[in-house]
């Protein structure tokens, strides 16, 4: 039986939020909350959506997506909101198409001014070749 796949849904959110939301901006650290989700449940990551109000119909999303056998996961509910045009819309749309949605449904960190330059660093230089570390 092949692996269950995976595709994991960030938000895409400006860096001037970063104060105000940090964890809606650390896109990296959306997709690592739901990356360790998938392993502990023995799932494997086949994608990683970085996305802002999205149709819950647009092909990006469904690209490849096996009925029965693959499953979105995101890390809360939040994130589904600002990542998609509309969650109940997005939910209705994979119950049709019988593909799971998921959410990782675990505190988000607590962020200091430390990961916050952290993260600024990372989303303000990505062509200088910072990689985040």
């Amino acid at each position: 039986m092949a692996p269950v796949r995976v595709t994991t849904i960030a938000s895409l959110t400006p860096l001037e939020e970063l104060d105000a939301d940090p964890f809606l901006v650390d896109s990296r650290g959306q997709h690592t909350m739901c990356a360790r989700w998938a392993a502990e449940h023995g799932y494997v990551v086949a994608r990683e959506l970085l996305v802002r109000g999205l149709r819950p119909d647009h092909a990006l999303l469904w690209d490849g997506m096996r009925p029965g056998a693959d499953l979105f996961v995101a890390p809360s509910r939040r994130v589904l909101e600002r990542a998609l045009s509309s969650v109940a819309e997005f939910t209705e749309e994979c119950a049709r198409r019988g593909v799971r949605v998921e959410t990782v449904g675990r505190a988000e960190p607590s962020y200091d001014a430390a990961m916050k330059a952290r993260v600024h660093r990372r989303l303000s230089m990505p062509t200088a070749g910072y990689d985040g570390r």
